[in-house]
């Protein structure tokens, strides 16, 4: 089975012109078969103020009402995920933009209200692994924005973290697949004010006992939470780093059952 390497990358990387570019770099240099899953987040918020639109936010989660979804189409679908796109497209990679409304790829259902309304948040029911493994094996490389549709006409706006780990699982019948988180710091930190004490290796029952004794907490802890699952649903390796150790995921934390 063939190699499949499947990036997710955080907002702050993407939004800023020298990190973006290093990025990029380091992508387009990486052997075999690629994917790339991107945030926006800040720049979401960023436009929304200038627009007048308040940002609402519960435990990291967006609250999207119809003015808020207006703003993350706009900035996830069309700057961010085009800025990629063109970007990789300069280094001879070749990129398709797409949101999970393209060509169906990804179906999500709307949150249901329980203590908390999210409004236009999408909980991903339906992945298209087969037209996605088609044009990743025609060596298109997806570039996947963080929203979904509803197949009712309705987009929605869908966590970047699950779209990452849905499209990994989902590939994981066609590919040998290493999902890789990358985000600000260098893995998962044994203390938080130390860089480089990272964790090398996380299992089931490890990260039970850091959450326990609190030195996994936040918003990590869902992270790694995508991370079992995604394990659990037949992906190989998971293995979360800073972006710019992309190419060397020994610095990073791995994750294994």
């Amino acid at each position: 089975m063939e190699q499949l390497t499947l990036i997710k990358v955080g907002g702050k990387i993407v939004e800023e012109a020298d990190t973006l570019q290093q990025l990029l770099a380091d992508f387009s240099h990486m052997k075999g078969h690629r994917m790339l899953v991107h945030g926006g987040g800040r720049s979401a918020t960023a436009l929304a103020t200038r627009l007048g639109i308040e940002s609402r936010m519960v435990n990291g989660r967006r609250i999207t009402d119809a003015d808020m979804l207006r703003v993350v189409t706009m900035v996830y679908g069309g700057l961010v995920n085009k800025q990629i796109v063109a970007g990789l497209q300069a280094l001879n990679v070749n990129a398709l933009g797409l949101t999970g409304a393209d060509m169906n790829c990804m179906r999500s259902e709307k949150r249901p209200v329980k203590d908390i309304d999210y409004g236009f948040v999408g909980d991903v029911k339906e992945v298209n692994a087969t037209l996605l493994a088609g044009l990743i094996a025609q060596g298109v490389v997806p570039v996947l924005a963080p929203l979904t549709h509803d197949k009712q006409g309705h987009l929605l706006n869908t966590n970047a973290d699950t779209i990452a780990g849905e499209a990994a699982k989902a590939l994981a019948r066609h590919f040998e697949v290493t999902l890789m988180f990358c985000f600000e710091k260098k893995g998962v930190l044994a203390d938080e004010q130390d860089d480089d004490s990272v964790i090398p290796e996380l299992n089931a029952a490890s990260f039970k006992t850091y959450v326990d004794n609190g030195t996994i907490q936040g918003g990590m802890i869902p992270k790694l939470e995508n991370a079992f699952d995604a394990l659990k649903a037949g992906v190989r390796q998971v293995i979360i780093t800073r972006a710019d150790c992309m190419a060397h995921p020994e610095a990073g934390t791995r994750v294994t059952l």
